[in-house]
């Protein structure tokens, strides 16, 4: 398979950058998909979500399983929804709280890191998760658990089919998810996949993950900005091509000269 990097590092593009859906041609679900026309001399780009487009489900729970075993992990499930849910989110700065006066700009969050406050519930959720599960594993073990992934990959034939129309006239295909980029080489390793972009953990100098994302969550906005400076710093590209389902991945989806929307495959 071609080389595929590990994910991009916390750059912040200013929100100017990204077109909002009221600034793009919404996306559109095309009549078949793969239909492949090519305009331009610059290689052409396809750009594939993975969970509930690709492949079909979550990616994950099952990798999840393996690491920390299916009860560990019901049981960490169950304390993650609690605790995504009775988050606290950011105070505006200059509202005032009854009883106290509170600092200018601080930020209350409940049981959890400051970071938490930006996050919605299901980043919310999947912080918790991996800080449950991964935190304090040894990267081998997690890369055990990876290898075994392939097992439960089950894809989704018209876009395995359409990912691979595209390999075949030459254009260059990215899958970008919110996947972990500690399973996604494995699951992606018999494709022609160029590259990758996903959510990355971090690892420690003792060789053990700690549980917290890189650069957050590389879903929705976040998948958004990532693709476009990507795209700005290995382009131009001539047309370019974009597979997601709704409503999550419209927001890369809107970067694309033609879009496809599929229904999220279980």
């Amino acid at each position: 398979m071609a080389r595929m990097n590990r994910g991009l590092r916390p750059i912040r593009l200013p929100l100017s950058f990204m077109p909002s859906m009221s600034q793009s041609t919404a996306p559109k679900t095309a009549a078949r998909t793969g239909d492949i026309s090519q305009e331009s001399d610059l290689p052409g780009l396809a750009v594939f979500d993975f969970d509930g487009t690709l492949a079909r489900g979550d990616s994950l729970l099952p990798f999840l399983a393996r690491v920390a075993g299916g009860e560990t992990l019901r049981r960490h499930l169950a304390g993650s929804v609690a605790g995504a849910a009775s988050r606290r989110l950011p105070v505006r700065p200059g509202r005032r709280l009854p009883g106290r006066q509170r600092p200018p700009g601080e930020a209350l969050v409940k049981g959890g890191h400051a970071s938490d406050a930006d996050d919605d519930f299901k980043t919310a959720f999947k912080r918790r998760l991996l800080r449950r599960c991964l935190a304090g594993v040894p990267l081998e073990r997690a890369q055990e658990a990876a290898a075994e992934m392939g097992a439960w990959v089950r894809w989704h034939t018209p876009l395995r089919d359409a990912l691979m129309r595209h390999a075949d006239q030459g254009h260059r295909i990215l899958v970008a998810t919110g996947a972990l980029t500690l399973y996604m080489p494995a699951l992606l390793a018999d494709l022609p996949v160029h590259d990758l972009l996903g959510t990355e953990m971090a690892v420690g100098e003792d060789g053990l993950l700690t549980g917290e994302m890189v650069a957050g969550n590389c879903v929705r906005a976040e998948k958004a900005r990532r693709l476009a400076l990507w795209m700005e710093e290995t382009g131009p590209y001539g047309r370019r091509w974009g597979y997601g389902n709704q409503p999550s991945d419209l927001p890369f989806l809107a970067l694309m000269d033609e879009a496809t929307v599929v229904p999220t495959a279980h």
